[in-house]
């Protein structure tokens, strides 16, 4: 089984190109929903979070405003979070990649929004990176709801620039174009990964 990273910054597609793999037989275990999932009622991080952060729960589960709130331009309270939840996360991607084996699968990708940022393109075989033009991205990024320049910028400071993520990938796949482009290029890098297995 090839485990395949994929990343890319904000508003460069990696979501629609995570899907698309799926659809070409690649399950995909995207790490930003199994943080919603472990937030949610009965999550497994909802009891540890509210010790942590008294007050960030509603109806049982993670109020992320409120939790944002309480972390949002604070380092350290930033780094308390995540020592309680990126090691749960871990743990569900072990269980995916696990029933993943235990299907057969020929290969897996890892949606890991900072793949290289945090280390993990040790864990995977092969690293993809998702682009687009910065013209393109921030278009896309500005037209979400409740998103501003300023935010935008904040994000952007906080991940590695396009172009180091460029360099450091086995794969580029280039969204800027159209749905049709950026499929082939995802059966493009299975292809390839098929020939070189």
């Amino acid at each position: 089984m090839i485990i395949i990273g994929l990343t890319g910054s904000i508003g460069m597609g990696k979501s629609t190109v995570a899907a698309m793999f799926e659809e070409e037989g690649a399950p995909s275990f995207n790490s930003d929903f199994a943080v919603h999932q472990l937030y949610a009622p009965d999550g497994a991080a909802v009891a540890p979070v509210e010790a942590a952060f008294p007050g960030v729960t509603k109806d049982g589960a993670i109020d992320r405003v409120a939790l944002s709130a309480r972390v949002v331009g604070k380092p350290d309270e930033i780094k308390r979070l995540e020592a309680i939840v990126h090691p749960l996360v871990r743990e569900a991607q072990v269980q995916f990649l696990q029933a993943q084996r235990d299907t057969g699968a020929e290969f897996v990708v890892l949606d890991i929004p900072l793949l290289f940022e945090g280390g993990g393109a040790k864990s995977v075989d092969k690293t993809v990176v998702v682009s687009a033009p910065a013209d393109v991205q921030r278009a896309r990024v500005l037209a979400r709801p409740g998103m501003t320049a300023e935010k935008f910028e904040a994000i952007l400071a906080l991940q590695m620039p396009d172009a180091e993520k460029r360099a450091r990938a086995d794969f580029v796949i280039d969204t800027g174009s159209s749905f049709g482009d950026t499929r082939a290029q995802v059966r493009a890098v299975l292809d390839a990964l098929r020939e070189h297995d």
